[in-house]
């Protein structure tokens, strides 16, 4: 089926899902999705499958495709996230990233102090190196992705593998950030610095040194975006 037809079908249904304009408890029927979206079956039931993955939709048989509430939502899936950054759920999902980045992110730099293989350890160098240059540059395009890379690095120089996982679920926080224009036009010098730091530390095989330096990246920030999120209700499931 051409992905373009699926795409948009998943889009169609699961963003205003999110968005809340399609509450819980909703019942859509495949044949009205087929009707009003001007697909096969065969495309609905492959965007339901996405869907229901997400933890956004289930099927019940003789009743259709129904909504599920927000409190069985695959809360890591990085489409669903890049969803509620992009909607009203914004500030919450900025909140819910960065809180789980400060936790997270300056224990897999200590770790990976102890762990990190030599190879990666010197390519993380490299790349903190590359930000300072192309951050000093204003490319912040080129700037986000090596920012991507480095948090990547980090996590998987940690050598938990459920650190790992949560590579996606950064950049796309990442990304969003800079999407929704929260990045400053030139990153802060001390906050290249920092990334020097980090990288230096973690070669070294320094690890209270790498967690001190990531604990400065996260706590910079939280100071940058949390105006976002100022006036949002948490969730208590």
């Amino acid at each position: 089926m051409p992905s373009s037809l699926h795409n948009r079908v998943v889009e169609a249904v699961g963003i205003p899902i999110v968005d809340g304009r399609t509450p819980a408890g909703t019942v859509m029927l495949s044949e009205e999705l087929e009707r009003t979206q001007g697909v096969s079956r065969s495309v609905v039931r492959e965007a339901v499958r996405v869907l229901g993955a997400m933890g956004l939709v289930e099927s019940v048989k003789r009743v259709g495709i129904r909504v599920r509430p927000q409190s069985v939502w695959n809360a890591f899936d990085p489409l669903l996230i890049r969803w509620r950054l992009a909607g009203a759920g914004r500030g919450a999902q900025l909140r819910s990233l960065t809180e789980l980045r400060a936790s997270v992110e300056p224990m897999a730099a200590e770790l990976a102090a102890r762990h990190c293989p030599q190879a990666m350890s010197g390519e993380l160098m490299t790349v903190a190196a590359q930000m300072r240059t192309v951050g000093r540059a204003g490319d912040l395009e080129r700037f986000l992705a090596l920012d991507i890379h480095f948090h990547r690095l980090v996590l998987h120089g940690s050598g938990n593998e459920m650190f790992a996982k949560l590579d996606e679920v950064i950049a796309a926080v990442l990304s969003g950030r800079t999407g929704l224009g929260l990045m400053p036009a030139h990153p802060h010098e001390t906050a290249l610095q920092w990334h020097v730091d980090v990288a230096d530390a973690i070669q070294g095989g320094h690890p209270g040194r790498a967690r001190e330096s990531m604990e400065l990246i996260m706590r910079r920030t939280i100071a940058e975006v949390e105006e976002s999120w100022a006036h949002t209700p948490r969730l208590f499931f």
